[in-house]
């Protein structure tokens, strides 16, 4: 297996592996929580062939999938050479997802992130959704906060608009924005991309093989487990599953002649986008993990990517990323500081 390399993330002096680690899916969100001894020899696979950037949230679980990270980084050499990035910001509530963002909840996020993980600093914190009815501005003094105290390295945004992470980021530098990239959620290239790299902030792709969809297309989709929450999203509803088919056939075709699988070119595509992007693939399987890892090796040339992103325009997959109302960067946008009473 390819030995994964570590690049720079950002320009605030953090360094992680090229390809990271998705821990959701071990816990939460795609079906039942999985044997947690399984998925602690499966981060430890990861960690032996060079992945050392693990993500997490509070909310995934919610609590377990921090809980279970920290079993797995137990013992001081291990979690020596991690990142370890988690998320704060978004409270599953009465069957819905709530969004905080005051700096009460913040710093009270934090501490419970900590002790879960069983670490005395977080690596990279992310706020994962923007709080609508806080300014950014202070969500960000509270972070700025927790980062002189030692409790966090670096900050993150998930999912925020340009305009939001310009703003954060004149409060305390940003290191990295998280966002679905991959060749099926393109939207992101028009305005959030170019403002990182204008502000020298490194990109965290998550859900590069479109949520799995990459890997095995309707075939996936069709196998689900009950309580998956891809069941939910209208990419996999059947008015546009025949459309999403046609896209994942046509990049299958390509990966043949390139001699990989699917989801190794998807994953290629990605780590071909920059230096400064980093591709969290999350799995529950080694064989999977192992097969990610090799898309570091798959070549691609600018003949390839054009053909890629000819057959994967920004339109050419059906239906939404989530479903109407769920807090994205399309709706990220917060108050002015000047509105804020605390």
């Amino acid at each position: 297996m390819v030995k994964v390399p570590r690049i720079k993330l950002g320009s605030q002096g953090l360094e992680v592996s090229a390809q990271g680690l998705g821990c959701m899916g071990m816990s939460a969100v795609y079906g039942p929580p999985k044997p947690e001894h399984d998925m602690i020899n499966l981060i430890h696979n990861a960690i032996d062939a060079g992945v050392t950037l693990l993500d997490t949230s509070d909310v995934y679980g919610p609590n377990t999938n921090e809980i279970l990270l920290g079993k797995a980084l137990k013992g001081g050499k291990v979690r020596e050479n991690m990142e370890v990035a988690t998320k704060f910001g978004i409270k599953y509530e009465n069957g819905n997802y709530e969004v905080y963002g005051d700096p009460a909840y913040v710093r009270a996020a934090c501490e419970g992130s900590l002790k879960r993980l069983q670490i005395d600093c977080i690596d990279l914190y992310y706020q994962h959704r923007m709080d609508t009815r806080v300014p950014i501005e202070i969500t960000m003094g509270e972070m700025k906060k927790l980062v002189e105290e030692g409790k966090i390295k670096y900050v993150g945004l998930s999912e925020a608009s340009a305009s939001t992470i310009r703003r954060a980021h004149a409060v305390h530098p940003i290191t990295a924005v998280q966002l679905e990239w991959s060749l099926w959620s393109r939207d992101v290239e028009h305005e959030i991309v170019p403002t990182c790299r204008e502000l020298g902030i490194g990109i965290v792709a998550y859900s590069p093989l479109g949520r799995g969809f990459l890997s095995l297309g309707p075939k996936m989709a069709e196998n689900l487990a009950e309580g998956d929450f891809r069941q939910n999203l209208p990419r996999f509803q059947p008015e546009n599953l025949e459309n999403n088919k046609m896209l994942y056939e046509r990049v299958s075709a390509i990966a043949v002649k390139k001699g990989c699988t699917p989801s190794q070119l998807a994953l290629a595509w990605v780590h071909n986008q920059g230096n400064d992007v980093v591709p969290i693939p999350g799995t529950t399987k080694i064989e999977n993990l192992r097969q990610n890892i090799g898309a570091l090796s798959v070549k691609l040339t600018p003949e390839d990517m054009a053909e890629l992103e000819s057959i994967a325009s920004a339109d050419a997959a059906k239906g939404d990323r989530y479903m109407d109302g769920f807090p994205t960067y399309l709706n990220s946008d917060t108050p002015p500081l000047s509105s804020w009473k605390a």
